[in-house]
């Protein structure tokens, strides 16, 4: 079986809503630090991206995790893989994740992040599916809603393949 990548966002419209992104970002937080918080392996292109978009004073950390269990089931089990390296009680954190669907590992993620304090906790996500939402989390910075497609690039993979493309590709599968 092969795969082939039809481009679904370009890499032009992908920087533009970026730099769009970080203004508003910038905006909403005028006046304080914000702690990026990126969710691996897939947020970093996105994380890195932004981050020079913003103009208030930014520090990153950064979280792996990992869900298990049947994903067509509403009861799966979260692990964190990695953790948070500092505290960010009393900080404004704002998660920043490539993409969100089922919503099931962010929601269970935002609770974990908001029993540790923060003064403030925001979502962001470069691309939102709402189609596939089974639990509801609150996104406050969307860079693009899409409908239901397998999307690589810009950190998505497929395989661990396709992180690096610059744009947002739809995979199509032969065979």
């Amino acid at each position: 079986m092969s795969e082939k990548i039809r481009v679904m966002i370009s890499e032009e419209e992908v920087e533009k809503r970026v730099r769009e992104m970080g203004a508003v970002i910038s905006q909403d937080y005028e006046g304080r630090d914000i702690r990026l918080v990126c969710v691996l392996k897939g947020g970093v292109f996105f994380t890195c991206e932004l981050a020079k978009r913003i103009t208030v004073p930014v520090s990153f950390d950064f979280m792996s995790v990992s869900s298990y269990g049947n994903d067509t089931k509403s009861s799966g089990v979260v692990k964190i893989v990695k953790d948070l390296d500092e505290s960010i009680e009393n900080k404004d954190v704002l998660v920043v994740e490539d993409i969100i669907d089922s919503g099931r590992t962010l929601s269970y993620l935002l609770e974990n992040l908001k029993s540790r304090k923060p003064r403030s906790l925001k979502l962001c996500t470069l691309l939102d599916k709402p189609d596939r939402r089974v639990t509801e989390v609150q996104v406050d910075y969307t860079g693009f809603e899409i409908p239901d497609a397998f999307v690589v690039g810009y950190g998505l993979d497929y395989a661990q393949k396709y992180r690096n493309l610059p744009y947002i590709g739809i995979v199509e599968l032969d065979g």
